[in-house]
């Protein structure tokens, strides 16, 4: 454990799975993490309050039987391909399903690719100073084979949960440790909710300029058409699960309910947003990503000029911020 005046960093054991808990007194903000089930975070409570949708039951039965809950991490593809190949500097490669149990969507799509609740990454950083508590971990994708046949670019991945002044920063750094350029199309998933408020009840402001026209398996056409939502946008009769591009720089994301706002920022190389509101549930997703669902398919039909790629022993670093209010 480290600590300091207003920060704190430890790590502890819950139902017998490791831990990171990062905490920021001042802002009674704590964060916990499990690097051994995708180094998801899958707690952050302000006030005692959630605001992120939690694992269902105990974090060992989560472990054994994982799903989506709280910030998981997409790579090597973010949301779906169009089918079992893709396309990367001008060849066609072949996922391999006999290798690995890829995740698929309703309609048969392999989706969110191969690292979602990944046990392997290692904490190789865990401080606490006058600023910052923070945690970071790392994760060595080259040494898997079942990985690497189905994505064949060489890297390792270091992710970096940082809380400071009231809001938690998401870092995520990538090194190409190959001989080709990396195409590079991931994102996050994270689930907010606003507790004892229920959706119909909240607002939303999505700081987006284009929507991509999706097709009926939700994959990106190439076309977009321009959008403007009423500010702030009620949710209530409202569904969302929609891809939108053009988002503004240092403006941001929010929800809110009852007075308490969960406000998130993206960094400039994180140019898509999903958003997905289902009326169904008391969650909203702000979703930042690298490119559009389907990104190294599209880009390669000319479709999409998006396309972010790491240039051969370089590294790609971005981050998001989670800032929440009035809870």
């Amino acid at each position: 454990m480290t600590q300091a005046a207003n920060y704190s960093a430890q790590k502890a054991t819950v139902d017998s799975v490791e831990i990171v808990r990062l905490a920021d007194a001042e802002h009674h903000i704590e964060v916990s993490i499990a690097p051994s089930i995708g180094n998801i975070a899958y707690d952050m409570r302000v006030n005692g309050k959630p605001i992120l949708l939690p694992p269902p039951g105990t974090l060992n039965e989560w472990k054994a039987q994982p799903s989506q809950a709280g910030i998981p991490f997409l790579a090597p593809w973010a949301n779906r391909l169009d089918a079992d190949s893709y396309w990367a500097n001008g060849k066609k490669y072949l996922l391999n399903p006999d290798v690995v149990t890829l995740r698929r969507d309703g309609n048969g799509l392999a989706i969110h690719g191969l690292v979602l609740f990944a046990s392997d990454w290692q904490v190789t950083v865990l401080k606490a100073d006058d600023q910052a508590a923070e945690v970071t971990s790392r994760l060595d994708f080259w040494k898997h084979p079942e990985w690497m046949a189905q994505f064949p670019f060489a890297q390792s991945i270091e992710m970096t949960y940082r809380l400071a002044g009231g809001a938690l920063e998401v870092r995520t750094a990538i090194e190409n440790l190959s001989r080709e350029a990396m195409p590079l199309s991931i994102g996050f998933h994270p689930w907010y909710q606003i507790p004892g408020c229920p959706r119909d009840s909240w607002k939303v402001h999505l700081p987006v300029r284009e929507h991509y026209t999706l097709s009926d398996k939700l994959i990106p056409t190439g076309e977009t058409t321009p959008v403007k939502f009423d500010d702030p946008t009620p949710l209530a009769g409202r569904q969302l699960d929609d891809v939108f591009g053009g988002v503004s720089q240092g403006d941001e994301f929010w929800v809110e309910g009852n007075g308490a706002r969960i406000s998130v920022r993206f960094g400039p190389k994180y140019p898509v947003a999903v958003i997905y509101a289902p009326q169904a549930k008391n969650i909203i997703c702000f979703e930042p990503m690298t490119g559009v669902t389907n990104a190294f398919n599209l880009a390669h039909a000319g479709h999409y000029p998006g396309l972010q790629s790491i240039p051969p022993g370089q590294r790609w670093v971005e981050s998001f911020w989670i800032r929440p209010s009035g809870f």
